[in-house]
């Protein structure tokens, strides 16, 4: 018989650090009530999430990997609107902030929800910020909810003795690492 681990959406007692694009600001506000709302609805109290403003989506994987490595934050959540204008800028924007924000997940071990809106139109990123298609701030923010959850319960395991990964934990280069760099502000 297996074992199912899953993460529960009781956010009771943990704190959430939230990066936000201030680009685009009229849907993201959208996006970070819903979060917000999310989150207290949850069971966490609102005095334990912070916010962090960012000029735009593409500076949000640096403050999230600051966020992440504090140790303040079960989770962090990433939101952000990219809209499709008539250069190829969108590309460059939404592929480098996916995978910055991925980078951050992977290589830190706190759950990191992406949130980031990436449309062709504006009426669809509105759509995506409360109306017809839900909030897509208040699903980051349950995801960040669940993911907590389940990294808690997977950090209580004992771990096995014939765990077949041991030995390739140490061999995964963290990209962002940088042992010189000093420790400076709240996060």
């Amino acid at each position: 018989m297996s074992n199912v681990i899953q993460g529960n959406l009781v956010a009771e007692g943990m704190r959430f650090g939230i990066v936000v694009s201030r680009f685009n600001e009229f849907i993201t506000s959208k996006l970070l009530e819903g979060a917000l709302d999310a989150i207290e609805r949850h069971g966490a109290d609102p005095s334990a999430t912070d916010v962090a403003w960012v000029p735009g989506s593409f500076e949000i994987p640096q403050v999230a990997l600051k966020m992440a490595r504090s140790g303040r934050y079960n989770a962090v959540i990433c939101l952000g609107a990219v809209i499709r204008g008539s250069t190829p800028h969108f590309d460059y924007i939404a592929a480098e902030v996916t995978k910055g924000v991925a980078q951050v997940a992977l290589s830190v071990g706190v759950p990191v929800a992406f949130g980031v809106v990436t449309t062709d139109t504006i009426e669809q990123a509105v759509e995506r910020a409360g109306t017809k298609m839900g909030n897509k701030g208040a699903d980051a923010a349950v995801t960040a909810i669940e993911m907590a959850n389940l990294m808690r319960q997977l950090n209580a395991l004992q771990p096995s003795d014939a765990n077949p990964t041991d030995q390739w934990e140490s061999e995964v280069p963290d990209p962002f690492s940088d042992p010189e760099e000093p420790d400076a502000g709240p996060f």
